[in-house]
């Protein structure tokens, strides 16, 4: 995510100092070239280095020797992600959890999430969230009633939800006159994605959920609990479609409100119902223009089903996660071009790491959920900084990525699209650049999107450059691949 630090210490709020060493670059660095880099201009809009040209993938896909190079097949991109579900506690194999949960285990997500702030906070008008308000969402959590000893409940998401820290929906901001980052929100999942419930607020509305990338709590009226078989066997077939558009939308209708204009976003995968008859309506629709999925529904008694649901034919899916090629990262990371910035997935969008995270998706490649987690993933191949690193020596690694490439600051993540003219490009979800105009002025300009910029002229603030804050580089290759 891409914030000032947060309220309380927690993993997102900034990045611990790389570990690792420039080795891993050989000599690399011998063998480039020096590169004179001229000052970019700016233009009228304000964001320096940026064309028109720059904002169209395609102006990017033809710099590349080899655009459709596979980086990775099917069994690598699997390989891949097991390496990640093995070696990286920030994500969850759901099924590898305990039939039966211990207060324990329970409390070893929870606690991360439950202790009141002690800075003070504003509710969206800008009044002091009071201690009362604090204790209240502390005591609806329910710690002291986390049994000893529980089976673990399985469910399905059904609605594009928010993941929250306690269970609330109040919102709350660190200053009075800025409410574009809610404090309370963690993340948000989506349609189709598996939980296992391991506890339920005082006030019976909210659930305490483990998800595959994150521990948190969502409103109780977003899952559809059911059995364990029928929870992981969702999706399991061969027959399915992945949303490789940067949302996708079901057909509106007016009799099953539940599947009725429903918002997929970038990588969600839903299954085909492969025989379902070409002639039978679906929510009295034919279903010829469109394709008849299955998508997961709460029933008023709060249990799962499995029903069919139409997605246009006109949608933006694959019958398969996409080759993880360059070109396909270019492409499928512009589709979100201009999306409004949302911390932890606010405004049906999305923030740093979940705009990389959905671009890899589309591709089947698990991250992380936050650039804290992200950026010392050990499943994933690190070039790591420390502050004792040169500017010179850092410029030098940046001249050697490539396409994909993770390039890591504390708190954000910006993902490399190609160099022009010497200069590194980047394509990130962010709330504005700083860099130092002709006149030498420290110049701030607000994007709140996601944009394209370059990387090199940034600061990370009014003295340090955005170089020299660099904590790592991440990079989803097989081992030793150039």
């Amino acid at each position: 995510m891409n914030t000032p630090m947060s309220y309380r210490p927690r993993d997102r709020a900034g990045l611990p100092q790389a570990l690792g060493a420039l080795a891993l670059l050989g000599g690399l660095f011998a063998a480039l070239p020096s590169i004179a880099q001229e000052p970019l201009a700016v233009p009228a809009h304000a964001v320096i280095g940026v064309q028109a040209r720059h904002l169209q993938p395609e102006d990017w896909v033809r710099r590349l020797s080899a655009p459709d190079r596979l980086l990775l097949d099917t069994r690598g991109v699997a390989a891949q992600n097991e390496q990640m579900w093995q070696r990286d506690r920030h994500v969850h194999d759901l099924q590898r959890l305990p039939a039966e949960l211990t207060r324990a285990d329970v409390r070893a997500w929870l606690d991360p999430l439950s202790s009141a702030p002690t800075r003070t906070l504003y509710d969206d008008k800008g009044r002091d969230i009071t201690r009362e308000q604090l204790a209240g969402f502390v005591a609806n959590a329910a710690l002291d009633a986390i049994p000893t000893r529980a089976p673990a409940r399985y469910g399905l998401v059904v609605h594009r939800a928010d993941l929250r820290t306690f269970p609330t929906r109040e919102h709350v901001f660190s200053s009075k006159d800025d409410t574009d980052i809610d404090r309370f929100q963690e993340s948000a999942l989506f349609p189709g994605t598996p939980v296992v419930i391991a506890h339920t607020s005082a006030d019976g509305a909210w659930y305490f959920v483990v998800s595959p990338l994150y521990a948190a709590w969502i409103e109780r009226r977003h899952v559809g609990e059911g059995a364990r078989e029928m929870v992981f066997g969702y999706g399991a077939g061969p027959s399915a479609l992945v949303v490789t558009g940067a949302t996708a939308r079901t057909v509106y209708n007016p009799e099953e409100p539940g599947l009725s204009a429903l918002q997929l976003d970038m990588g969600v995968r839903v299954p085909v119902l492969a025989d379902w008859p070409a002639d039978k309506p679906v929510n009295g629709q034919h279903p010829y223009t469109s394709h008849v999925i299955q998508l997961p529904v709460r029933r008023d008694d709060g249990t799962l089903a499995l029903l069919p649901a139409l997605l246009p034919r006109t949608a933006d899916v694959a019958p398969d996660y996409l080759p993880y090629t360059p070109a396909n990262l270019l492409r499928q990371s512009f589709k979100f071009l201009g999306e409004r910035y949302g911390w932890g997935h606010r405004y049906d969008s999305r923030d740093c790491s979940g705009f990389v995270s959905e671009v890899y998706r589309s591709m089947g490649i698990i991250l992380p959920r936050n650039t804290s987690a992200q950026a010392v993933s050990p499943a994933l191949e690190r070039i790591g900084f420390d502050a004792g690193d040169s500017h010179e020596k850092r410029l030098e690694v940046l001249r050697s990525l490539q396409v994909g490439d993770l390039v890591y600051i504390p708190g954000h993540v910006m993902m490399v699209i190609g160099h022009d003219n010497g200069t590194t490009y980047t394509i990130h979800d962010t709330t504005g650049i700083t860099y130092r105009g002709a006149d030498g002025r420290v110049v701030r300009t607000t994007l709140n999107s996601v944009a394209v910029t370059p990387l090199e002229p940034l600061l990370f603030n009014s003295e340090q450059s955005t170089v020299d804050r660099i904590t790592a580089i991440q990079r989803i290759r097989p081992q030793g691949a150039p």
